[in-house]
């Protein structure tokens, strides 16, 4: 998945406003403990960090976005 493609699944369940906040603010235990941005800037996959969005917000994403 390419990062453009993250940020247009990400906007799209969150909102565009909300999705920043989520990015930057929202600590994942999927991501060993990590923000997106964290997991981002240390070259975690943008995949690998959709699956930990997917699985700890499972009723805010959309499963055509999955």
């Amino acid at each position: 998945m390419r990062l453009t493609d993250f940020w247009t699944r990400l906007e799209e369940a969150f909102g565009p406003g909300y999705a920043g906040s989520i990015a930057r603010d929202q600590v994942l235990s999927q991501l060993g403990g990590r923000t997106i941005e964290q997991a981002l800037a240390a070259g975690e996959q943008t995949h690998v960090v959709w699956r930990a969005v997917v699985a700890a917000y499972p009723d805010r994403v959309p499963a055509r976005l999955r």
